[in-house]
């Protein structure tokens, strides 16, 4: 897979420390310095009734919004939680979406969530991959313009969008249903793996069952997902890591879930969170063989959740830095190739 070929996205679980409002702000200025720094596409998570695991429950309301901002830069989902919606109105939305943004939506799916947030829909938790499985063959038939219940289809249609579709996993089950499938492969920041083992000891099996399964002459889509946050200074970067960890600690114990201790190192290691300057956090990821397979380099601030003006920072640090090192280059402005072909 040739380095040139690597794109850079920023993503967010929309975790600033203020009020529901304020956050959408924030995320928008942070998305907007990263198209202006040239990355290729920004990514939200859903997350349904708890504010303090993520902040936005209605992810294409808010693209939305974001697609009238913005020119350039990709939008996309990561994830919507499928099993809990109506795969039809996924459906409708997201052609409507891809309209307004003018074919910039990329669209991740999964079936996490909560076992609250399946309660409180009327759904069993303990059946969500078989929803999953229900609800996304919908969606697909949907898309395609296949004849729904009644003779029905689907408008406005869209019949590329499948073309964008990204499956989450942890699973090397689930790289291979990615892969038979044709989508892209969803890599998360960090997922349950024996002792220790590293991240990519977990992913890249799942790397392997997917491009095994991929159909012959498609395109692979891996995007590795990675918590860093880029500072000028270290141990400022550190203090502010050690302020969010502390608040994410308070607040499993808050809800009786067991959150693991130790030093901050060791505390970053088992989330793999890459803390530092830019010379500190390209060596550490450069060490992250999963990553270095990734065609799609997203990045995000959790769980080191920094005050906004270090993660505008932090973005800048990132494409300026960072990401070159790691095989990313950023767009050439129209005017400069229009001079080179000239």
């Amino acid at each position: 897979m040739s380095m040139t070929t690597k794109r850079l996205g920023f993503f967010s679980r929309v975790l600033d420390q203020t009020g529901p409002a304020e956050r959408y702000r924030l995320l928008t200025e942070q998305i907007l310095h990263a198209e202006r720094l040239g990355f290729d596409a920004a990514w939200i998570a859903q997350h349904h009734f708890d504010s303090e695991e993520g902040g936005l429950p209605a992810p294409l309301v808010y693209l939305a919004s974001l697609a009238a901002r913005t020119s350039r830069i990709r939008l996309g989902t990561g994830i919507i939680t499928l099993s809990l919606e109506n795969a039809l109105r996924v459906a409708e939305d997201t052609a409507v979406l891809d309209l307004l943004s003018e074919g910039r939506l990329e669209i991740g799916l999964g079936s996490g969530g909560s076992a609250a947030a399946y309660t409180a829909f009327g759904l069993e938790s303990s059946a969500r991959g078989a929803i999953y499985g229900e609800k996304l063959d919908l969606l697909l038939r949907a898309w395609r313009g296949d004849p729904l219940e009644g003779g029905a289809r689907l408008y406005p249609t869209a019949p590329r969008l499948h073309e964008r579709l990204w499956q989450a996993t942890f699973s090397v089950a689930g790289g291979i249903r990615a892969g038979q499938a044709g989508d892209g492969l969803m890599l998360s920041r960090t997922q349950p793996k024996p002792d220790g083992a590293t991240l990519w000891d977990v992913q890249n099996p799942i790397i392997d069952a997917y491009l095994h399964e991929l159909p012959s002459g498609a395109t692979p889509r891996i995007l590795g997902s990675r918590s860093l946050f880029v500072a000028d200074d270290r141990q400022e970067a550190l203090r502010l890591t050690e302020i969010g960890l502390e608040r994410a600690a308070a607040r499993a114990r808050s809800i009786g879930q067991h959150y693991p201790t130790g030093s901050l190192a060791e505390l970053m290691a088992i989330n793999d969170m890459h803390v530092g300057t830019p010379d500190e956090v390209i060596a550490s990821l450069s060490a992250d063989t999963a990553l270095a397979r990734a065609t799609d380099l997203v990045f995000q601030v959790h769980s080191a959740d920094p005050p906004h003006p270090y993660i505008l920072r932090s973005i800048e640090l990132l494409a300026t830095r960072v990401a070159p090192a790691l095989g990313w280059a950023p767009p050439v402005p129209a005017r400069s190739r229009a001079a080179a072909t000239a």
